[in-house]
């Protein structure tokens, strides 16, 4: 299941417009806090379909039957434009294990290039919700990579695969090449085009470089 956040107009929307826009990006800082806000709004809709339970509160004048979370996630984030959208899944579920993932792209010579995963930071997995984030979902093989080097750590329970900003190339690579079915995709929005460079036009540019500067 794809879920669009964008196609219905919220706060989402306009943090959105605000990443997108070229003058508001100068801004470092607001940059990487609307990427905050944003994994905080994906946090609230991904926690409706989680697994409930009734529990009894005690509070000062008596008892209430209130619901709880059954488990909390392990949220899983690319580095390291995905940061500031791990820190928004976080501060809501905020005591979520963590697993980190160093994904990068290896130019060759002829212009195309190829994705290498690093490094793997992850906690066991078996049975446990798994939330996977990444701010752009451009060609998909870094969120396909990087779920199956997960893999290692068990199956989870279910899969919620987060990205801010995806293509329709990248949604549909992630649908051929993901191992299983167990999946939900939550996305802001899908754009048309992705250019050679494997860019999403229209995007928004390069989140990693406009949340934290440019690469060496």
């Amino acid at each position: 299941m794809i879920h669009i956040l964008g196609n219905t107009c919220s706060l989402l929307s306009h943090y959105m417009a605000e990443l997108r826009d070229q003058e508001i990006q100068r801004d470092s800082l607001r940059f990487r806090r609307n990427m905050e806000r944003m994994g905080e709004i994906f946090a609230y809709e991904i926690s409706k379909t989680l697994a409930w339970e009734k529990k009894e509160v005690i509070t000062s004048l008596g008892v209430a039957q209130c619901d709880v979370l059954v488990q909390q996630p392990v949220i899983a984030t690319i580095l390291r434009a995905g940061l500031p959208l791990h820190q928004g899944l976080l501060n809501a579920f905020d005591r979520a294990e963590n697993a980190f993932i160093s994904a990068y792209r290896k130019h060759r010579k002829d212009g195309r290039f190829d994705v290498h995963v690093e490094y793997f930071s992850s906690p066991l997995l078996t049975g446990k919700p798994l939330i996977l984030s990444d701010p752009m979902l451009a060609t998909g093989a870094s969120m396909i990579l990087s779920y199956k080097g997960l893999l290692q750590k068990g199956k989870p329970l279910h899969t919620h695969i987060v990205a801010i900003l995806a293509s329709n190339q990248g949604v549909e690579y992630v649908r051929r090449n993901m191992p299983d079915d167990n999946y939900t995709m939550w996305l802001g929005a899908v754009d048309d085009e992705l250019t050679a460079k494997a860019y999403i036009v229209p995007g928004l540019g390069d989140a990693g470089d406009l949340a934290f500067g440019s690469k060496l």
